[in-house]
């Protein structure tokens, strides 16, 4: 039998002082099964950092042709597509043609370098494409906050992430490995 998907209940509020972006979201988040509490917090970081009324979750490991959490515009264009991981080039390509602006949100450590010194010269076309890294010591610390329902509140500024839950804080530096060639 099938196992299920755990369900999450998250209260984010966000305090984005380089976007100027102050809101709180609540989030019913499905963790796959196969899912990690670190790639689900890691998740729910990059929803965070990219913050915006219209942010939505999608079926992300349930699905093949979705990203883990998108933007659309009033008219249904993808504005912001938000992937997690190590995805391959072709999957690198499609999304790049088919949102205005792709971040991919990778973390691993040192399988992480080794992925990205494979595909980055194959990325140097895509002008809508940004890839930031995670550090394997700032997402393991960041997986121990996970619980089935939680109160995050993440503080954005000059690009340096606190994430914090009741007493618990965990700083995030993400590494910027490649920018967008233009300005959304």
């Amino acid at each position: 039998m099938a196992q299920k998907a755990t369900i999450y209940k998250v209260e984010l509020s966000v305090s984005d002082m380089d976007r100027h972006y102050y809101e709180t979201h609540k989030l019913t988040v499905a963790k796959h099964p196969s899912e990690t509490d670190e790639r689900l917090m890691v998740r729910i970081l990059a929803f965070a950092l990219n913050a915006h009324e219209h942010m939505e979750m999608t079926k992300g490991l349930s699905s093949d042709d979705e990203p883990d959490i998108w933007q659309k515009s009033l008219s249904g264009e993808l504005d912001l597509w938000v992937a997690l991981g190590l995805p391959g080039e072709k999957n690198v390509r499609q999304s790049c043609g088919k949102a205005n602006k792709v971040i991919i949100y990778c973390y691993g450590g040192r399988t992480a370098e080794m992925w990205w010194d494979k595909i980055k010269n194959k990325t140097t076309r895509f002008d809508n494409l940004q890839v930031i890294n995670f550090s394997e010591r700032d997402t393991s610390e960041l997986a121990k906050l996970a619980s089935r329902s939680m109160k995050l509140q993440v503080n954005i500024q000059d690009a340096d992430v606190m994430v914090s839950v009741d007493d618990s804080i965990v700083y995030i530096s993400p590494i910027k490995w490649k920018h967008t060639d233009h300005r959304s």
